[in-house]
């Protein structure tokens, strides 16, 4: 490509040392290589190859000794929630192989188009701390299926796990003769920093960014073609007809609450209840584990969340309820599984008095009520996204297919999961259709390139394949122009060849 030329120019405007300049370069050199030899391999192959791969993270021997190695370096998340996380691993396998990336992946008769599947080439992907092992496994997956190289840049905080992932997919790929570089990790020499990072975004073919939203900024900053997230705010609705399970819209809210102590961006992290149900939802909520905050440990809660600008502070992220509420100064039962905070009359906006509706990424989820018509639900829903999620997800208990269908007409989101936990369904399951992903696009409406899950299409380039139909697929002038046809104005004719 031509901006490999401009790379020296580069690295000196990240003020790279010779060190995080070799191993970049380095890198690349080995992962070029090994994938001009991999795009040459069959299916049959291929599909072997990520067996392998995945068989190696995800055996839950493995991903167990991952986890806990995760949460001793970062020093946070549940292990044993996280430990689910290697189903998510086996969804990705599992929707691999059921597709081809090999030749000819589609034909349209209808149309005479055949599309032919290419690989990509090296991708760049960054590994956020809160996933060190099910990141790299997942993209290195769908890559490998894909024929790409894929190059990782690790969190600092959790670089020992993410390269020991990176050495057992490296063994598995090894152990069926596929070249072995074609997963590779930086830090083994150089230290990992926002320079090594960008630089490996500037220099690679695609980048695929999971993380904070700076990271995101940088992905498409970079000059270079990137699939990236958007900020995650997960919030659902609960209208008058969850009344007919409450227990279980409480129950699937616990589980995406808790979920690795509510670290993922998919977490619930509002609900907005139907005042009709109010009292009988927070009952359920407290009966499946939630504690509810009174007003002294509401705002306790408050000042160790966010500092005096709003901003949210890190040392909270992926807490045991437990564990925030000591950080706040008062002490809940061992049993309680997450804090329930409510505001009352709830302000969604970016002052002090709205704070309740941003995003957590811990075990505090807020409840707010709507009055009236749905469509003061769905106000309060585009109300917080303006705070915060846009683009993200929306969650809806209900049994009115007329209010998912209108909430589904107008939420500005990527999806929309009806009676499903959240972060168990966003991103994929066993349960739902969605395509397995560790990696959500939001959308225009958060500044990403596509408001899908991230997978196995969009890790390959398409040709797609024309022939001529036999007759033209002509409209007449009447059929086009409807009412606004004037046949004064088309005696004219002119020969459309």
């Amino acid at each position: 490509m031509s901006r490999q030329n401009d790379m020296p120019a580069r690295y000196a405007e990240l003020k790279l040392n010779q060190d995080q300049i070799d191993e970049v370069e380095q890198a690349f050199v080995r992962a070029d290589k090994a994938q001009r030899e991999f795009e040459k391999w069959d299916q049959e192959a291929i599909d072997r190859a990520i067996r392998s791969v995945a068989q190696m993270v995800a055996n839950s021997k493995t991903f167990h000794e991952l986890v806990e190695m995760g949460i001793q370096e970062s020093d946070f998340g549940d292990p044993i929630s996280r430990e689910a996380k290697r189903f998510k691993i086996r969804g990705i396998l599992r929707d691999c192989l059921r597709e081809k990336s090999v030749g000819i992946i589609e034909e349209i008769p209808e149309k005479k188009i055949v599309k032919y599947a290419k690989p990509v080439g090296v991708i760049g992907c960054v590994i956020p701390a809160t996933n060190p092992d099910l990141t790299p496994a997942g993209n290195a997956i769908y890559a490998i299926k894909a024929r790409n190289a894929i190059i990782f840049s690790p969190h600092p905080r959790t670089l020992k796990t993410s390269r020991r992932t990176c050495e057992l997919m490296r063994e598995g790929l090894r152990r069926v003769g596929a070249p072995e570089d074609l997963v590779q990790i930086l830090g083994y020499k150089a230290k990992i920093n926002k320079g090594i990072s960008e630089a490996l975004m500037t220099k690679c073919d695609l980048i695929i960014a999971t993380g904070g939203q700076g990271v995101v900024r940088r992905a498409y900053m970079s000059g270079t073609p990137a699939y990236a997230v958007g900020a995650g705010n997960a919030t659902m609705i609960w209208d008058e007809t969850a009344a007919k399970d409450l227990n279980k819209a409480a129950f699937n809210t616990m589980r995406s609450k808790t979920s690795d102590y509510g670290s993922g961006c998919s977490a619930d992290g509002n609900i907005v209840i139907h005042e009709s149900i109010w009292d009988a939802a927070l009952k359920e909520l407290v009966a499946v584990g939630g504690y509810m905050l009174n007003p002294s440990e509401q705002e306790a809660v408050k000042k160790v969340m966010w500092d005096e600008e709003l901003h949210r502070l890190p040392d909270t992220v992926a807490l045991s309820p437990q564990a925030m509420a000591k950080a706040a100064g008062f002490e809940i039962g061992e049993d309680r599984k997450f804090l329930i905070a409510s505001h009352g009359t709830c302000i969604y906006n970016e002052s002090p008095e709205g704070i309740w509706c941003r995003e957590k990424l811990t075990t505090l989820l807020a409840v707010h009520k709507y009055k009236g018509e749905f469509q003061n639900a769905i106000d309060t829903i585009m109300a917080i996204h303006e705070v915060g999620g846009i683009g993200h997800s929306v969650g809806i208990f209900s049994f009115d297919d007329e209010h998912i269908h209108r909430l589904a007409m107008v939420a500005r989101v990527g999806r929309i999961m009806v009676r499903q936990p959240q972060s168990k369904a966003n991103a994929g399951s066993m349960n739902n259709g969605m395509p397995m992903t560790s990696s959500i696009g939001c959308g225009t409406w958060a500044g990403n390139a596509t408001s899908e899950n991230i997978h196995l299409h969009h890790y390959m380039n398409v040709t797609w394949v024309s022939r001529e139909y036999d007759k033209p697929d002509w409209m007449t002038d009447e059929e086009l122009f409807g009412e606004f046809f004037d046949p004064e104005l088309e005696k004219i004719q002119y020969s459309p060849f």
